[in-house]
This record gives C-alpha cells, sequence and structure tokens, in this order.
C-alpha cells in the first residue's frame, strides 16, 4: 500500500484536513458526557432547569458542530480518494500500455481487467475509510480511556483491561482473513475469465452445443467463489460480535464498580453515567475499527495485486535518444525490411518458435509468406514492428535495428493487419482515422477503394458516418477483414503486413484486392500471409516457413522445382493445371 501513496500527490490538503475534521468531532463527542454529568450531578440534582436548558443548548451546540466536522471530513476525505483513485486508475492503463505482448500474455487479459476495475475500487474505498477513521477511532479510544482516569482511577482501570483484548481480537482476525482476502480475488479472476471467454466465444458453444458443460464449469467457479466469500465473511462478522460482547462486560463492570463507588462517596452518579458513555464510545469506536480492518484488509489484499501489475517491467523499451526519424539516403536505398540470423523463444518456451531466419525485403516489393500452421508466420510479421523483441539476431528497418528505432516512429512506418479483425464501437470514418487522425474523406475513400471496402460505405445511407457495434458484430467477416485492411492503408505506410487477413475473402475478392495493392501501393513493401498458395503466388518473392525455419525462398516457379514444403501445399490446393 506505501507503493501507491504518491499516487495522493496534489491532494495533500485534503488528505491532512480530512482527519484533523474528524478529530474536532471526536473531541466534541468527548466532551458531551462530561457535560451530561453535570446536567446530572447539578441540574437534576438541585432541580436547576435553567441550568439544565442552559448545557442542554451547549450540547446542541456541540451536536451542530459536530455534524458540520464530520460532513467537512467527509468531503476531503471523498475528494481525496476519489482523486487517488483515477490518478492510479489512469497510471495502470498507462503502465499496461507500455506492456510489451510478453508481459500481457504472461499476466492474462481477464486478471488485468480486474485489476484496473475491482481491486482499484477496493483500495480507493480503503483510502476513504483511513482518512475518515484511522486518527478519529483509535484517537476516540485513547481519549476516552484519558477522561475515565480523570473521573476515577480505580474504574478506569477496567478499561485498561478491556481494549487491549479487544485489540488484540481485532489484530486476530485481521490475520486470519488478510490472504483470505487475496485468494478471493483470484477466484474472481476466475470467474471473469471465464465470463470473458464465454461471452467471447457463444458462437462457438452454441455451435458445438456445450452449453450445459460451460454452464457447469462456471457453476463450480461461482459456487468457489461464493463457499471463500462466504468463509472470510464468517470470520470477519465475528468482530462485531465479540467486540460488544468485551465492552458490555466493561460496561457491567464499570456499572457494578462505579455503584459501590457512589455509595462510599468517591464519585457521583452523573460521572457514572459519562463513564458508561465513555465506554459506549469505545464501543462505537472499536465497531468502526472493525469495519476500517475489513475494509483495509481488503485493500491490502488489492494493492499488493495492483503492485503486482506496476512490478511488470516492459520487456521492450523505446529507442535511444539517438534513434533517427528518418533512414539516410544509404539507408534508403538498402533494404526496407531485413533480418539478420533471427532466432525467437517465446517465454518460457523450451523450443523456438523461429530459427536461422535470414532474408531481405526492398522497397515497391511484396512478399508472400506461407506455411503450415503453426510454422512461425505471424511470429516473423510481428517482429517487424516490434511487437515482440528477437532472441538472438537482428531485425533492421530502412537499415536502422529496430531496437533504435523510437517506438512511435516505428510503429507509423508499418500499417498491420492481424490476423482476427477487430474494429472498434464508433462510425467507419472513426475507425478509419484510428489509422490516421487527421486523414481527410479523400484519403479514407482511396483506401476503402483500395481494399474492396467502398461498396460497404456505398451501400449504406449513412456513408462514413454508418456506426459500427463493438466487434464490428454488424458486418460480416469479409466486410470486417476489408474495412481493417483500409485502416492500416490510410496511413500510407512504408511497410503493410497483412497477416492471414483475408482469409475471410471470396477468391475474386482476394484477387481484385492483391492486384488493387499492387498498383496502388508504389514504394511500399508488402508482407502477405497466407494460407492459401494462390494468394501469394505472384508475390515477388515467397517465404516458406517449415517448424519455424526457411524451408524455401524465391519466386513460386523455383520454388516448385527446389522445396517439397511448398509444392506439397501448392498440391494439396489446387490441381496440377492450376499450380503451373
Amino acid at each position: 500500500m506505501r507503493k501507491l501513496l504518491h499516487f495522493l500527490r496534489g491532494y495533500e490538503k485534503e488528505s491532512v484536513f480530512a482527519p484533523l475534521f474528524k478529530m474536532l468531532e471526536a473531541t466534541f463527542e468527548l466532551i458531551v458526557p462530561l457535560v451530561m454529568a453535570r446536567i446530572i450531578d447539578v441540574g437534576i440534582k438541585n432541580q436547576d432547569v435553567s441550568y439544565i436548558w442552559k448545557l442542554g443548548g451547549i450540547l446542541v451546540i456541540f451536536g451542530v458542530l459536530g455534524l458540520a466536522s464530520s460532513l467537512t471530513a467527509q468531503y476531503f476525505a471523498a475528494k481525496a480518494a476519489v482523486g487517488f483513485g483515477t490518478a492510479l486508475r489512469h497510471a495502470m492503463f498507462h503502465h499496461i500500455q507500455q506492456l510489451s505482448y510478453g508481459e500481457i500474455d504472461r499476466a492474462g487479459s481477464s486478471t488485468l481487467v480486474v485489476r484496473i476495475t475491482s481491486d482499484i475500487n477496493q483500495v480507493q474505498t480503503g483510502v476513504n475509510m483511513v482518512l475518515r477513521l484511522f486518527l478519529r477511532s483509535p484517537f476516540i479510544v485513547v481519549g476516552a480511556m484519558i477522561m475515565a482516569f480523570t473521573i476515577d482511577v480505580k474504574t478506569a482501570v477496567i478499561f485498561l483491561i478491556a481494549v487491549p483484548l479487544l485489540a488484540f481480537v481485532i489484530y486476530g482476525i485481521m490475520m486470519l482473513t488478510i490472504p483470505l482476502y487475496k485468494k478471493v480475488q483470484k477466484r474472481l479472476d476466475q470467474v471473469l475469465l471465464s465470463t470473458r471467454e464465454n461471452l467471447a466465444g457463444i458462437r462457438v458453444i452454441r455451435a458445438f452445443r456445450t452449453q450445459n458443460q460451460e454452464m457447469q464449469e462456471y457453476e463450480e467457479k461461482s459456487s468457489s467463489l461464493m463457499q471463500l466469500q462466504l468463509k472470510v465473511g464468517r470470520i470477519s462478522a465475528l468482530l462485531n460480535p465479540i467486540t460488544y460482547v468485551f465492552v458490555n462486560l466493561g460496561i457491567i463492570a464499570v456499572v457494578w464498580y462505579g455503584g459501590g463507588a457512589v455509595n462510599v462517596g468517591r464519585i457521583t452518579q452523573g460521572e457514572v453515567i459519562a463513564l458508561v458513555n465513555y465506554m459506549s464510545q469505545i464501543l462505537l469506536a472499536l465497531v468502526m475499527i472493525a469495519n476500517l480492518i475489513i475494509s483495509f484488509t481488503k485493500a491490502m489484499a488489492s494493492a499488493g495485486r495492483i503492485n503486482e501489475v506496476f512490478d511488470l517491467k516492459p520487456g521492450i523499451k523505446d529507442g535511444t535518444a539517438e534513434g533517427r526519424e528518418e533512414a539516410s539516403e544509404e539507408q534508403q536505398e538498402s533494404a526496407r525490411v531485413e533480418m539478420q540470423n533471427v532466432t525467437f523463444y517465446y517465454q518460457n518456451s523450451q523450443e523456438p518458435a523461429l530459427s536461422n531466419i535470414t532474408f531481405r525485403a526492398y522497397a515497391g516489393e511484396t512478399i508472400g509468406i506461407i506455411g503450415g500452421t503453426g510454422s512461425g508466420k505471424s511470429t516473423l510479421v510481428n517482429l517487424i514492428p516490434r511487437f515482440y523483441d528477437t532472441s538472438e539476431g537482428s531485425v533492421l528497418v530502412n537499415g536502422v535495428n529496430v531496437k533504435e528505432w523510437r517506438m512511435d516512429i516505428l510503429r507509423g512506418k508499418v500499417g498491420i493487419v492481424p490476423q482476427k479483425a477487430v474494429l472498434f464501437h464508433g462510425t467507419i470514418r472513426q475507425n478509419m482515422q484510428m489509422g490516421k487522425a487527421d486523414a481527410t474523406d479523400g484519403e479514407i475513400f482511396a483506401a476503402l477503394k483500395t481494399a474492396q471496402a467502398l461498396e460497404i460505405v456505398e451501400s449504406r445511407q449513412s456513408g462514413l458516418d454508418t456506426i459500427i457495434s463493438e466487434g464490428g458484430k454488424n458486418l460480416s467477416g469479409g466486410q470486417r477483414q476489408r474495412l481493417t485492411i483500409a485502416r492500416a492503408l490510410v496511413r500510407q505506410p512504408q511497410v503493410l503486413i497483412l497477416d492471414d487477413s483475408a482469409s475471410a475473402l471470396d477468391f475474386a475478392t482476394d484477387y481484385r484486392l492483391r492486384k488493387s495493392l499492387s498498383e496502388d501501393t508504389s514504394g511500399m513493401t508488402v508482407f502477405i500471409v497466407s494460407q492459401r498458395a494462390a494468394s501469394i503466388r505472384y508475390t515477388d518473392r515467397i517465404i516458406v516457413l517449415d517448424d519455424g525455419e526457411i524451408a524455401g525462398y524465391g519466386i513460386h516457379e523455383e520454388l516448385l522445382e527446389d522445396c517439397p514444403v511448398y509444392r506439397e501445399i501448392c498440391y494439396s490446393q489446387m490441381s496440377k493445371e492450376e499450380v503451373r
């Protein structure tokens, strides 16, 4: 929790004023029993009505001042806590954005969602409770004990016995619940993961009729979470009854022992009532401390999980200040993209995903990449925009190692269309402007035309203002793919990567797309990753991957003669006449 306190920066005034006003309210509360004692010992004893009204008015004034102090403290505490939560949420979102694919794969998207929502809310609530009660409740407990000693030392010894016993109970329950709350949040991660997977894969689940199985698994995870929450809830629930038992026993002891002291004339009846009130104040303060402990325990568990995210250091760091924004003339004449003896391992993998990859791609060239499932096609193209870093070897863009480029400049030069077409809720224009924020309608229409997506816009009455639902669910798979290709083309990148992004297109549309790309992308280096041999047979050169290694590199005719892997792929998809 201490690591997160710097997010209260800017709210120092609120963080100081909130507990101070709470202590001011507590001060008024501690004076009230003494006033009540005077009303009983003087006003009621002497039947002095004016004296009773006078001190009654003072009690009302204390009540109003206490209420005003409490409201002021609540305002400052809420302002500081909400500001803290906002700053923490922004910082975590920014930090997650800096993580590479490797760290996000390791953490898991579902747990990151829980930590940036539920865990931060728990910590925010904990900060609010601490600012309001952390000083007030102990101040009440200690203050009530001191006031009790000012009334009668012997009777006040009861307070010295009751309060440490209560503190021991609270500490013991806190130690039991902290690890359990951590487990609760982990079980919540699992429930969220299951929910996310079921919602994302609802069509697959229905297609294979596994609804009952998924419901059963979800029920098991939910029940496991419920059982753990019930367990920790039962332990936490012991705080209030145990606290009440000890304090009420203390009140009984005060009344019994105080009654004897009144008989011998050591204290007055009003002072006994004051001692009972102080014991009751201790009870209420300890109940608040119990609630504070519960909230603080949850906050501590959540803070630990939040710190785990902040402890994830980005494996990919930005280039140095010496990274050049534009390549020199000599570099422009060299290969646009080059890989030199590249080997890549995924985290915790024993076998490399890519081994000894070496090739060059020049400006204006179209490179096809083909291979079997799991051969490393997507991994290879993900190294170009530096989504992952190589384990060995180097990747160069414009003759400069990608590790030297500033990340924003490098990725500004690369347009990538991933395997899964992802569109965001908003208009078609807004989705296109993700590729280039200041793109004009003319640039957007040009990109749509090249991507064979112009008819998608022209067939709709709203045109570019047509609303796309979340994930593009109101579009077909082919329409989504064409729009994502257009989005990448809008920025007019130097390097365009199509990672199996035409898999949902029919052969005629696929052919028109490839033809349009060759005509409209002069000077652009294009990588086409595909499972279809027909989609890459006419590219300038073809990289054939087999089990992470280059099995062949050249044009279609050469590979048919020299590369068995490529020949097998072609003959499995086309007739001999079509292959030739």
